[in-house]
């Protein structure tokens, strides 16, 4: 003999709410957090990024080559002080 079991209605309504209080506060927090916010850019079609970011974004790339380029001078620049020194080191050529 199977014995159905009967749920309680007030047990029902105090899930949904408490799901109800969580979910939303959830959907709350993400709306209105950056993730959120270009999920309901890109949804709507809208550029996240304006021109003036966009163009600083760009010089950041040159960045690395700048940086790798600079550090080839400052030891090309290493290297002639020390032949100056050195030059300045040994007796004068007889």
């Amino acid at each position: 003999m199977q014995r159905c079991s009967q749920v309680n209605p007030d047990d029902i309504v105090g899930l949904v709410a408490v799901v109800m209080l969580f979910g939303g506060g959830t959907v709350f927090l993400l709306a209105i957090s950056p993730l959120g916010k270009a999920l309901a850019a890109r949804i709507s079609g809208k550029k996240l990024v304006d021109d003036d970011l966009a163009a600083k974004l760009e010089e950041m790339q040159h960045l690395p080559e700048q940086l790798s380029e600079l550090g080839e001078r400052v030891d090309f620049l290493e290297r002639l002080v020390a032949k100056q020194r050195e030059a300045e080191r040994l007796p004068p050529v007889r």
